[in-house]
Order: C-alpha cells, then structure tokens, then sequence
C-alpha cells in the first residue's frame, strides 16, 4: 500500500516537473519564430536606413561646397571662366578667365607671382574685385602698380597657405604669405577679413586654391 502511493506520488511529482518544461520548449520555439520574424523586419529596415543617411549626408556636402555670396551671379555660367572652369586651372590661370579680377591679374603679372601662386600647394587667396581696386585713388593705385616691392608685399598679404573652408571663415587669424596675418569672422554667407573687407563670392575652386573674392583691398603694416 505504502509502495503503491509512493509511486503514484511520484508519477504526479514527475508530470508537475515535465508539463512546464514542455511549455517551455514551446513557448522558447514560438519566441525564436518570433524573434527570427522580428530580426527579417528590423533588417530590412536596417538595410534602407544608411542609404538615406549616406544621401543626406552627400546632399548636405555638396551644399557645403558650392560657392556662395552676391558677386557669383556674374561668375559666367560656361566656359573657362566658369566655376567648373576655374576648378581646371591653378589660382593665376583661372582668376586671369573671371573678368572681375582683370586688375587682380594685371597686379600679379606685373609683381611676377603669376608662377608662384600657380605653383603653390593648397593655398587660399583673397582677391579683390575691379571694384575693390577701383577704391584706391587713382595716383596711389598706378604709384603701387609701379613698385615691384610694395605691390608684392601687398599681393602677397592676401594669401594664407592652406586652404580655409567657409566654417573656417567664422573665427580665426591666419598667417599670411607675406608674413603677417589677418583675421576673419561671420556666419552663414556673410565673412569679413580684417572687419573691412566683405566677402562677396567665397568658396570658389581652383585646382590648387580656394578663393574667396573681396570687395576691398587688404592692406598690410608697411
């Protein structure tokens, strides 16, 4: 009798055991279906997900890099004196093809830094319009234009030997060519150099500069 209830004691003991294990194992098979379903959805997800990032990201680059400002509308929109244009040649060739810079061009020949700045590495150069020349009287413009020395020290000012980016532009003081510095500051699409000099068409190319076109012309200590 004592034997027969121990067995029956333990056959129940052993369903009590074995029932939850079962279910167990079925709701563990049901969970992975359910996981391995979820995991398919979260990786399709996954994969469209970082193509709409890289494209954002290249969009807002490609932004980043156009040139900006007022005076790029009369940049020609073909042509060697194109921003496409201009991104072919080194800095002295392509600003010799922007009508605006004509006196610029003059200038430079005239110090012989036509192959030091076509020659030049990863520069930046702040040059100024027509109208930023035509500033300076006259006499003083064709007195500078006469003197070799002066007018080199005076190009020469207007070069920092690396190429800034306008986020660069915000805030900073750069060493120069001519071995002084000079400062910028803004935001957006509005910079200055040395708080007198505007920047009116910034972040233009050249196959070995960026160029940032001014409306004045810098001027070092003499």
């Amino acid at each position: 009798m004592t034997t027969t209830r121990f067995r029956r004691a333990a056959l129940a003991f052993a369903g009590v055991v074995v029932l939850p294990l079962a279910l167990t194992a079925c709701s563990g098979d049901d969970g992975k279906d359910n996981k391995d379903s979820k995991d398919s959805k979260d990786s399709a997800a996954s994969a469209a997900a970082p193509q709409e990032s890289e494209s954002t990201t290249d969009d807002a680059a490609s932004a980043g890099d156009q040139p900006f400002g007022t005076a790029c509308a009369s940049v020609p929109a073909s042509g060697a004196g194109s921003f496409d244009g201009m991104s072919k040649d080194p800095v002295a060739t392509a600003a010799s093809h922007n009508p605006d810079l004509s006196t610029l061009v003059t200038a430079v020949r005239k110090a012989g830094l036509v192959d030091t700045l076509n020659n030049a590495r990863n520069i930046t150069v702040f040059a100024p319009t027509n109208d930023a020349f035509a500033k300076i009287p006259k006499a003083d413009l064709d007195k500078v234009l006469s003197d070799k020395a002066t007018l080199t020290k005076i190009l020469t000012y207007h070069v920092v030997g690396e190429r800034l980016a306008p986020a660069r532009l915000a805030s900073g003081t750069y060493p120069t060519l001519e071995k002084s510095t000079l400062t910028t500051a803004g935001s957006g699409e509005s910079y200055t150099v040395n708080n007198s000099a505007k920047v009116v068409c910034g972040n233009v190319s050249t196959s070995n500069a960026t160029v940032h076109i001014i409306d004045t012309v810098l001027m070092p200590k003499m």
